[in-house]
This record gives C-alpha cells, sequence and structure tokens, in this order.
C-alpha cells in the first residue's frame, strides 16, 4: 500500500506541522508518542523490544499524519480538497493520486451503505451554521433551501483521474472520517513494524492491538455526557476500535434552545438535542466512526439497528433522560 510522503510539494505554501510533539518511555519496552494533529489532541502508544524499532516507527507514522493532514484538510489553502472547492462550478477538473482515488471509492462505499447518511459534500451547510463564529446565528429557511442544493455525493464527477465538482458553492469536508481513517492507516503501518502492542488515540477515536505490559486489556472510558469529565463505563478494548460522535461539547444557545455542531443534512438542522452521544465498538476505526455519528442522526434511535446489523458492532446512544445499548454492548465492559 503506497504512503503519501511523495503526495505534498515542499512549496512555499501555509502546510500543517506537528505541534506540541512530546515522546517519552513510560515503562520498559513501552512508548507514547503525543502531538496535535487534524485540531485534536493525538496519542500512540506501543510496546518495542528494540529502541531502534521504536524510533523508526514513530518517525514514520508522524510523517505518514504530517502528509495527511497537508494533502486532505479542508483548511489549508493548497491541499487537494482546497484546491478542488476552489474549482467547483468553474469546469475546472483537478488531477488526483492512486491514493486519491482509494479514498474517494470509499467514500462511495460508505454513502450507499449508510444509505446516504454519510455524505463528504456538506461542507455548505457546515459553512453556513458556523459553530466557530463569534456571535454564531440560526440561518433563515431560504439560506438552507440553497445549501441543501449543493449536497449531493453523487453529483461528485470522477473520470481519467480527475475530479470535479459540477455547482458553484459546493465542497467536499474530509473531517468526517479523517481521523478514524487515520487511526487505521497507522495501526496498519505498527502491524508492518512488527509491533505486537499497540493503542493509536486520535481525538478520543481509537484503534488497538495486544495489550500492555501490565494489563491483560486496554481500558477505555465512555463518558457520560450527563456528566462531562465522568468515565460512567469501562470497555475492554482487544484488538478492537472504539469512537463515539456526540453534539453536547460544541454548542451555541439562542432563546433557550441549543443548537448541537452535528448536522443533518436531510433537514439542514442540527440532530436532535435530546441525542448526547454515542459510543460504537467496532473493528476499525473508520467504521465505529460511522455507525457512531449516523446513529445519532435518527430521531427514534433506529441506528442501534444500524449498529447490530454490522457485523461483530456493538453500541449505545446517550439521551438526556439515559441510555440504551446493543444487545452485546456489556458484553464489552469492566465495570459499570
Amino acid at each position: 500500500m503506497r504512503e503519501f510522503s511523495h503526495l505534498v510539494s515542499n512549496g512555499a505554501f501555509k502546510r500543517m506541522q506537528i505541534a506540541k510533539l512530546t515522546s517519552e518511555t513510560i515503562s520498559n519496552g513501552l512508548f507514547r508518542l503525543s502531538f496535535t494533529a487534524m485540531g485534536s489532541p493525538c496519542e500512540i502508544t506501543y510496546s518495542c523490544e528494540s529502541a531502534r524499532e521504536a524510533t523508526a516507527f514513530r518517525e514514520r507514522s508522524l510523517e505518514w499524519v504530517r502528509n495527511f493532514e497537508n494533502r486532505y484538510s479542508r483548511y489549508l489553502p493548497e491541499s487537494l480538497i482546497s484546491r478542488i472547492n476552489r474549482t467547483a462550478g468553474t469546469g475546472e477538473s483537478i488531477e488526483i493520486e492512486e491514493e486519491d482515488e482509494r479514498l474517494f471509492k470509499l467514500c462511495d462505499t460508505l454513502h450507499f451503505f449508510t444509505r446516504g447518511l454519510f455524505d463528504p459534500t456538506t461542507l455548505p451547510l457546515a459553512q453556513l451554521w458556523n459553530f466557530k463564529a463569534e456571535k454564531p446565528r440560526i440561518p433563515n429557511d431560504g439560506e438552507i433551501k440553497v445549501a441543501l442544493t449543493k449536497i449531493n455525493w453523487k453529483k461528485v464527477t470522477r473520470k481519467d483521474g480527475q475530479v470535479s465538482l459540477p455547482e458553484l458553492g459546493m465542497g467536499l469536508d474530509f473531517g468526517g472520517f479523517g481521523k478514524e481513517y487515520a487511526v487505521d492507516r497507522v495501526m496498519e503501518m505498527g502491524r508492518r513494524f512488527g509491533i505486537s502492542d499497540l493503542l493509536v488515540n486520535f481525538g478520543g477515536d481509537l484503534r488497538t492491538l495486544g495489550s500492555p505490559p501490565d494489563s491483560p486489556h486496554w481500558r477505555v472510558g465512555i463518558e457520560d455526557p450527563n456528566q462531562p469529565g465522568q468515565a460512567r463505563f469501562t470497555v475492554r478494548a482487544n484488538d478492537l476500535a472504539v469512537a463515539t460522535s456526540g453534539n453536547y461539547q460544541r454548542f451555541f444557545e439562542i432563546n433557550g434552545k441549543r443548537y448541537g455542531h452535528l448536522l443533518d443534512h436531510r433537514t439542514g438542522f442540527p440532530t436532535s438535542s435530546d441525542h448526547l452521544s454515542a459510543t460504537v465498538i467496532a473493528k476499525s476505526c473508520l467504521e465505529a466512526g460511522i455507525l457512531a455519528t449516523c446513529s445519532l442522526m435518527d430521531e427514534h434511535l433506529q441506528g442501534l439497528g444500524l449498529i447490530e446489523n454490522h457485523f461483530g458492532s456493538e453500541g449505545c446512544v446517550w439521551t438526556k433522560s439515559g441510555m440504551v445499548w446493543s444487545k452485546k454492548f456489556d458484553t464489552h465492559l469492566l465495570s459499570q
């Protein structure tokens, strides 16, 4: 599988650099790498018999994450995504690489699997709501109607190694799955380096391999959104991924009503404020993240059915009144 090292030029444009980087030896043979990337705190914890191999894996994983963000972040003006977005509605196409096409095909699969709930063309709606604004506002119905006409993954044109957005105002945003995809790729890299015990945690979405030296399990706390900062459950995570999606941390209030940052592109509005968060356990971090987000977009909690129908996945959804979980979710818990 090709890496991304060749995909970013050395031109003098704004590029992402790994921030707040620390590397430490926790105990004999156990290493932890901490840094900030993709707008999130990231940690890679792993055991390795050789300090030389540990250093090689550290450098290669950092290089991959750096190049991935430079390539696909919509916040960097010379990224592939930004260049595609600037040409929307102009008739111009942008050339893509083989690895880019792999990601676009992955989006095809996720869009089909979720029956359209996953859609990387929701940028016009995100920009309209703009939860990062100093004084956020509720868009009017006309603005939302126009934004919704720009959202449709099937409109994205791909032909002969070229990508284009046919309508002015369309835009791509891979932020809805980028961290989870990156977690899985770094995990694959660790396997290739022969690492048998590994935890990759990017912004709270994580995947594990093996176990830490001093425990039979990697232990992952699940926060109660009704009591932020407190772990209600502890999951036993061995060779599994855990991802959480929620709207209880990023929101604004107007006239006593809360508007969370998770937007439903079918309505143009945030998902129900009664649905606070969802946590999914799956074989890959990408699967867990997509299932967690989509489960919050169902007003009647039928998202649990989506989780249970995905072989090997379990999950829970928190509401203001409590929590519901899938049939076998509790088999992964260490304590309640």
